[in-house]
């Protein structure tokens, strides 16, 4: 028998096929190279995501973020480089911040009194009635307008609850299966993005809400302009008509 046909000559170990060509000319271990993924320059990646973020009016999401590079970068390297950039501008006087919708910058909130004192518009006040009904669905939501009233102990007027929607800090999220169906009410993205939160967990203490909503910046919390027709949020008592008949100097 020769070396092809003897079954107890094997080939040796450290012969290793040759690679073949294509029809190209290209070796399959070129054809595999090309096929591999080019390095990410990761500097690149973090200034593009820089300036999107900085000339963003609203919180990216990575999902938003990855799309500015055609996909080509992973969630989990946009992520890394988010956090490095943070780490960046910690020292600075705007910051990196991750909220419920996403990553945004902001400036700090001990700078914000600065900036105040050049705004046009001044930093929205919240009557009583506003704050507590807030406080109410954003700790004990979700509830109805009888859970809010059963939990203040007075009526709460439907221009309360008008401010907080169209602020886009509470929203109807279902209605309860009782007679009469009343709407269901709990906050918003945007409510934990006014108050740089990422979840409802991050909530500060109830006292320190108040403050809270104070130091979100003008642009993001500022009421939208009062309907002609719309009724005081806080429910003052009406003096009583005079019924004694008018007098008129003759």
């Amino acid at each position: 028998m020769n070396e092809q046909t003897n079954p107890d000559i094997a080939p040796d170990e450290d012969e290793q096929p040759s690679p073949q060509a294509s029809p190209t000319g290209e070796t399959e271990l070129q054809a595999v190279e090309a096929l591999e993924p080019a390095p990410i320059d990761i500097e690149h990646v973090k200034r593009v995501l820089e300036a999107a973020l900085l000339s963003a009016s609203e919180p990216l999401t990575v999902q938003q973020l990855r799309r500015l590079f055609g996909g080509e970068v992973a969630s989990d390297n946009i992520r890394k480089v988010l956090d490095e950039l943070k780490d960046e501008w910690s020292a600075r006087s705007i910051e990196l911040t991750a909220v419920a919708s996403g990553w945004r910058f902001r400036v700090k909130p001990e700078y914000q009194k600065f900036l105040d004192r050049i705004s046009s518009e001044k930093p929205p006040r919240y009557s009583r009635a506003v704050l507590e009904t807030l406080a109410i669905v954003a700790y004990r939501q979700p509830v109805t307008r009888g859970d809010i009233e059963d939990v203040r102990g007075v009526a709460v007027s439907p221009p309360t609850l008008k401010a907080l929607e169209e602020r886009g800090w509470i929203e109807v999220v279902g209605h309860r299966e009782t007679p009469g169906r009343p709407a269901i009410f709990a906050t918003t993205k945007k409510f934990l993005d006014d108050l740089n939160l990422r979840s409802l967990e991050e909530l500060p203490p109830l006292d320190e809400l108040q403050s809270a909503l104070a130091a979100a910046p003008e642009s993001l919390v500022a009421a939208p302009p009062p309907a002609p027709e719309q009724q005081p949020l806080i429910d003052e008592p009406t003096p009583p008509e005079s019924t004694e008949p008018e007098t008129h100097a003759g």
